[in-house]
């Protein structure tokens, strides 16, 4: 996979497994940023957990990319998952720059170190042009990540079935900035 293997300066990166469905359970007990994922919030956590990881594991299959697990070095934790999604927007084939960070992680920076690393992934091995996160309106936190990247919000859209900000950071504007 395509950063299967690789490291930041506090996690590991590695591809998502069938084994880490138990863990990833725990995502969807007690958090408040669910109602901005548009899921199917009437399923029980074993099966949300079950379909998120499977829907991962088939944009591997697909070469469309995929989260991948975010492990923290120091207590070998699965903090959370972080990845490239292929999406199609107003039918036009993006590529999303995705995080999600299990509660208990939150507010100590993973989702910005993690993201960053795929998006200079995507840009220094021209993966494409521009890198796109879908984020809730409501998700003031997804919102500063996004922003700690460099990305701008272009626009408000539905998509699916929820009001939501398209950020967007070009190549250029990559390129042109040190981050």
């Amino acid at each position: 996979m395509y950063l299967d293997g690789s490291e930041t300066s506090r996690l590991w990166i590695r591809k998502l497994e069938v084994s880490d469905r138990a863990i990833w359970e725990s995502f969807f007990e007690n958090n408040p940023s669910l109602p901005f994922l548009g899921l199917d919030l009437t399923l029980d956590t074993k099966a949300q957990s079950k379909d998120w990881i499977e829907r991962q594991l088939r944009r591997y299959e697909q070469h469309k990319f995929g989260h991948h697990a975010l492990i923290d070095k120091k207590s070998n934790q699965f903090i959370g998952q972080c990845g490239l999604l292929t999406q199609e927007i107003d039918n036009q084939t993006e590529i999303e720059l995705g995080y999600h960070i299990l509660p208990d992680y939150w507010g100590k920076g993973y989702a910005t170190e993690a993201a960053t690393k795929f998006r200079n992934y995507a840009f220094e091995n021209d993966v494409c042009d521009s890198l796109i996160s879908i984020i809730d309106i409501r998700n003031k936190a997804s919102q500063k990540v996004a922003e700690k990247l460099g990305m701008n919000n272009t626009r408000q859209l539905t998509y699916c079935n929820l009001d939501v900000f398209l950020y967007r950071i070009d190549k250029s504007d990559f390129q042109s900035h040190s981050y």
